[in-house]
């Protein structure tokens, strides 16, 4: 039976749409088909399945259980949980082959998509088009497969808990710490982790509701961060950690509610873990700043910067063995004593444990970290067709004639031209037309120079900056 998927679901690191639009039953149907296919070809025949709590997960789930099902392969339900906790299923269980988790991650309640694992490795870009393709011809294996029910929710906590060995537990006695799970899936492994944990704990909106009724639940934004911030200001704590909708992206405020940012907390991890692991690689995408690079070179370790995309830097992970690598977007993964996914709650403990090691405050830890001056994420509108081209000319002119203001310019991931004011990035966003920009100076003064730059390479290519769309 072929299935065609509408044009705008497959994309580079997962699946994603709009449910009753773009995306179905039926195409949850055929990605458990195809998946399974792929899966026994490589001579796999398990897959764990999760789902988070929007209101089309369920019915996504059983259809995909039965696409995979119906391939040939055996399947694990875990059930309602964080992104990360199907990602431990998969990693945990040598008799696991995959894992796919439903989840609309940080995007608008009517969307949903799927996060997939393929043998240990991240299932995404090519594998995704295969998938689509395989589809497309109908060439699915056939089979019956069984399906089994586990509870697993006890022992990902019981692991998330061994981020903190070796710690004398009177250090962490004092800790007073704020937990928002804005409505989202981490909600229930949030709850029995604080239970367990030394200190003093506070929740909000650990109730699992896929309308997100408080705030959405993307911790990037600084205004889903207000209640949060409320919570640490009101009862005076410490510090506080916020996870996006499934889980596999953390933010942070310290003690005075100042934000740490996704590079911020990549340097405190860093300082942490350079001092057991010294000269480690440490990796980060183009969208970091040059402070974070910087520090971890300070601290004896090899700094790597690479593309963004959770998928692209799990890969570059296993490719180099890094043990700790991370996004501007919250998503950060420890591959010393873990796994090498990007898991939020196991993130949050990292942060405690990090504070509790260097015997500093998360507070003392970001005021630290130099002051930047630097833009938000800047995103444009450019046409789908347009904009991987303009990103070619403007690589082009910047390799070939960068000017005299141009220090250096890396191509990983588009742009990221070094100046004597900073840095600027251009790139084009794998999952939306848009361009994105960034910049970094310290000061305003090197900040508007280099905001001018970037209007410059887009107007040499007919663009303009414009307004700013939201993600």
């Amino acid at each position: 039976m072929k299935h065609h998927f509408h044009p705008t679901v497959l994309r580079e690191y997962d699946i994603r749409g709009i449910i009753g639009e773009t995306l179905g039953a039926d195409d949850a149907r055929a990605i458990g088909r195809a998946f399974g296919t792929l899966l026994r070809e490589a001579g796999g025949t398990t897959v764990a399945v999760g789902y988070d709590g929007r209101v089309s997960s369920p019915m996504l789930e059983h259809a995909l259980v039965e696409g995979l099902t119906a391939s040939g392969c055996d399947v694990v339900r875990i059930g309602m949980g964080a992104t990360p906790m199907l990602y431990y299923a998969e990693a945990s269980d040598e008799e696991v082959d995959g894992g796919i988790q439903i989840t609309g991650s940080h995007n608008p309640p009517n969307y949903n998509g799927f996060k997939m694992v393929f043998q240990g490795r991240p299932f995404f870009g090519a594998d995704i088009q295969k998938l689509g393709a395989l589809a497309a011809d109908g060439a699915f294996a056939c089979g019956t497969g069984e399906v089994i029910t586990k509870d697993i929710l006890g022992a990902y906590v019981e692991r998330l808990l061994e981020g903190l060995a070796g710690i004398d537990p009177a250090k962490l006695e004092g800790l007073r710490v704020g937990w928002d799970a804005g409505n989202g899936a981490a909600g229930p492994a949030l709850e029995a982790l604080a239970a367990r944990l030394p200190g003093e704990h506070h929740l909000l909106y650990t109730d699992v509701d896929g309308h997100f009724p408080n705030h959405h639940p993307d911790p990037t934004v600084e205004a889903n961060l207000a209640d949060l911030r409320a919570l640490v200001a009101n009862k005076n704590l410490d510090f506080g950690v916020a996870f996006d909708g499934d889980g596999d992206r953390i933010g942070a405020i310290d003690g005075t509610g100042r934000v740490v940012w996704g590079d911020q907390l990549l340097m405190i991890y860093a300082e942490d873990l350079l001092k057991t692991r010294p000269h480690s690689t440490i990796i980060a995408d183009v969208k970091a700043s040059r402070a974070l690079f910087d520090r971890v070179a300070e601290l004896g370790g090899e700094p790597l910067m690479w593309k963004t995309g959770h998928s692209l830097i799990k890969s570059k992970m296993k490719e180099t063995g890094a043990p700790l690598a991370g996004e501007m977007s919250g998503h950060v993964f420890f591959a010393d004593t873990y796994y090498g996914f990007d898991d939020a709650l196991y993130a949050g403990i990292r942060l405690l444990a990090a504070s509790a090691r260097l015997g500093k405050s998360v507070t003392e830890l970001r005021g630290a970290i130099p002051p930047m001056l630097n833009t938000p994420e800047l995103r444009f509108q450019v046409d789908e067709v347009r904009k991987f081209a303009a990103m070619a000319e403007i690589a082009g002119r910047l390799t070939t004639s960068p000017g005299p203001e141009v220090e250096s310019v890396n191509t990983t991931d588009g742009v990221r031209v070094s100046t004597a004011d900073g840095w600027w990035l251009l790139r084009a966003s794998n999952t939306q037309d848009v361009l994105v920009a960034r910049a970094e100076s310290e000061t305003p003064e090197g900040l508007e120079r280099l905001l001018a730059q970037i209007d410059a390479q887009l107007a040499a290519s007919g663009l303009e900056r414009g307004e700013s769309v939201g993600h």
